[in-house]
This record gives structure tokens, C-alpha cells and sequence, in this order.
């Protein structure tokens, strides 16, 4: 995501704002005639007040400064044209003016600053997060896969949404996940359990040995580190930090998916205009939570033929909300896409969730869409 550029209008285009910014000065000249040209007794210059303050929403500092600068100067021609300078309720209301004028420019620069701090922490987490997450390969083997990543608008805060695949001897392996927490500690959560997925996937045979790996590394790089700095055990640093996930493992030659799912909101099968959800009979616990829980690993099987698409999603999909705050409803909406390619799939989904939230997600949320095809069409592309 870009930065937000600096300025009187950061979320604006510059029409935009030079339109906004010119309803201050509208309001000033407006202002202005009126107050000359009303009886004595009847005064506008109050009126004054809201053009440094409307800028002040929208403008930086030197901008409000300077609006409020012109209504000062046209508060002063209106007191000179009708009494005087020196007239006791015209130099009440300039210095009203001045005092107001000062306090949403300082309004104004706390909110600049702010928003260049927010600018700032965004950047530095996205530059971790582009590190660690790499872009999914378009084809592996019979398999078409796309993906997305739909970062959260909330403060500066990315969350551990992670995903990868890796290519075995008779298959792809794909891990999908969401580290708990947000921000950098999340990311660095996210790396251990990708790092150690890529070291792995296509070493170990069996998913039961896979899972183990990651367990070992949730947490496992920094958890003494962390737990010193904040007054924490260890053992209760590791209870902090776990990982839900879902890993899968797809055999070219097979048409099935063979999955084991630590926590995570399970896969939707997309198969002639059905949604059906893979859920696992006897899911295991998140990554980082073996040494409480003691789980048993459980990999379960379920088919995947030509022309099947299988959604892979985290949990910042589901839990986005509505304005009256209802969650997002994503096995109806899919329905809606079923047959379609991974890409579309995938492009209409963002498009309807961001609707749905209104354009600001609560959390970050990672989608990944996978298309079984068929064998006629694994040498043509």
C-alpha cells in the first residue's frame, strides 16, 4: 500500500481538494459582503470562525493557518468599513478569531502528525510482511492456483495472515495460517511458521511430521527474549504466541485433498455450483499450543476432482462486518461465483467483501483459490 501523501487533502484527489479547500474562501467573501452590507446592529462576523475550522478537518497546519489569516484580515475590513478598528465588538470578535484560529491549527498538526506516524508503521510493517510473504506460484502441477491479501484500514497494525506451497515429488503442499496478534510480533510469528515450512515441506512424507515441525516453531526463536522483556515465563510466553493453521497436501495423480487443520476456519469446496465445507471430524489444536494441549494430529481426506475449486481463507474473511454489524457471509456469497476461475473468484470476493465492510476491514484477511484441472489442459497451458 502506497504511503498517504502529505497535505491538505491526503484521502482526496487533488480536484477534490482544491474543491474542498475553496469552500473556506467561499465562506470568508461571503461572509464578508453580508456583514457590510446588513443594518449596524445585526453582526456575521461569529460566522467567521467555521472557515478555519472546517479547513482544520480536512487541511494541515499551514493551510489552516492560513484561512484563519484571511478571516482575521476580512473580520478587520468589515470593522473598518462599518465603525472601526478600535470598536470595542469588532476587536472581541478578531481576537476570538485569532484564538480560535491558532487552536485548530494545532489541532490540525497533531492530526498530520498522526497520520504521517500511522503512514510510517504501516510501511515498516508492510516491508516485513512483503519479506515474508511470498507471492504463491499461478500453476503447480494440475493445479491453478490464485491468491490475495486484503490488509486491515484500522491504525497501522498488519496482522500474521500467512500462506505458501511447495512442490513435493508427488504433489503440492499448501499451508494457510493466521498468527495471533497484529503488527510486527504477529509477522515475526508468521516467518517461524513459514521458514519452517519451507525447510520442510518437501522433506517430510507424512503431514503428521510436517505439523511437528511447525509446532517447533512457534514462538521457539524468541520466546526467552520476549518473556524478559516483559516480565513473563517462559511458560507462559509460549501460551501467548500460537499459530492456527491448515495444511494441505494435493497428489497429482489422486483426486483427493488430504488436509489437517490446527484451529483454523476450514476450507470450502467449490464443485458445480455447491460451497460445501471441508470440516475436519477431529481438528487439532493451533501451532505453539502442543505442550499444553498434547494434541493428536489427524489428517483427514476428502475429494478433489477436474474442475473442483477449493477456497483456502483466514478468519479476517468471516469476521468482517457489516454497518449493522453483521458478519460477512461468505458461503452464501460464494455460491453466487461457483465456476468461475481462481483469479475471478478471488477478484469478486475482494470487491464484495470490501463493500460489505463499508472499505475498511477490521482485520487484515488472506484468501487463496485452488482449481483442479483437467489432464488435457496440464500440457496446453
Amino acid at each position: 500500500m502506497d504511503p498517504r501523501p502529505r497535505g491538505f487533502a491526503p484521502r482526496l484527489s487533488r480536484r477534490g481538494g482544491r474543491l474542498l479547500l475553496a469552500a473556506p474562501f467561499a465562506l470568508i467573501a461571503t461572509v464578508t459582503v453580508v456583514d457590510i452590507l446588513l443594518p449596524p446592529e445585526v453582526h456575521l462576523g461569529p460566522f467567521l470562525i467555521a472557515a478555519p475550522a472546517v479547513t482544520a478537518s480536512f487541511a494541515g497546519p499551514r493551510m489552516t493557518a492560513f484561512v484563519g489569516a484571511v478571516a482575521v484580515l476580512a473580520q478587520a475590513v468589515v470593522a473598518i468599513v462599518r465603525t472601526s478598528l478600535t470598536d470595542l465588538n469588532h476587536t472581541y470578535q478578531i481576537a476570538a478569531l485569532i484564538l480560535i484560529s491558532i487552536i485548530v491549527t494545532f489541532f490540525a498538526y497533531l492530526r498530520e502528525a498522526h497520520e504521517s506516524k500511522v503512514t510510517q508503521l504501516r510501511s515498516i510493517a508492510q516491508a516485513a510482511q512483503s519479506v515474508v510473504l511470498r507471492p504463491l506460484p499461478r500453476r503447480s502441477g494440475p493445479l491453478r492456483i490464485a491468491s490475495i491479501y486484503l490488509a486491515a484500514e484500522e491504525e497501522a497494525q498488519m496482522g500474521g495472515d500467512l500462506y505458501a506451497a511447495a512442490r513435493t515429488k508427488s504433489g503440492t503442499r499448501l499451508l494457510i495460517g493466521d498468527a495471533r496478534g497484529k503488527g510486527l510480533d504477529a509477522i515475526s510469528e508468521a516467518s517461524l511458521v513459514l521458514g519452517a515450512f519451507r525447510v520442510t515441506a518437501r522433506r517430510e512424507r507424512e503431514l503428521p511430521e510436517l505439523i511437528r515441525h511447525l509446532e517447533a516453531g512457534v514462538g521457539s526463536a524468541e520466546a526467552d527474549e520476549r518473556a524478559d522483556e516483559v516480565g513473563m515465563s517462559v511458560d507462559d510466553e509460549a501460551q501467548e504466541a500460537f499459530v492456527t493453521a491448515l495444511v494441505l497436501d494435493i497428489p497429482d495423480h489422486e483426486p483427493v485433498v488430504r488436509l489437517a487443520n490446527c484451529g483454523h476456519p476450514p476450507p470450502l469446496l467449490l464443485r458445480k455450483g455447491r460451497v460445501v465445507a471441508l470440516d475436519s471430524a477431529e481438528p487439532s489444536p493451533p501451532l505453539g499450543l502442543a505442550d499444553v494441549l498434547s494434541p493428536v494430529v489427524a489428517v483427514e481426506s476428502f475429494p478433489f476432482d477436474v474442475g473442483d475449486v477449493l477456497l483456502l481463507y483466514t478468519d479476517g474473511v468471516i469476521e468482517a462486518r457489516s454497518r449493522d454489524r453483521a458478519f460477512y457471509p461468505l458461503v452464501e456469497r460464494l455460491a453466487a461465483w461457483a465456476g468461475d476461475d481462481p483469479q475471478t473468484l478471488l477478484g469478486h470476493l475482494r470487491n464484495d467483501l470490501h463493500a460489505y465492510a463499508g472499505g475498511h476491514l477490521g482485520d487484515d484477511a488472506a484468501l487463496v483459490a485452488i482449481e483442479r484441472l483437467a489432464p488435457e489442459r496440464r500440457s496446453a497451458a
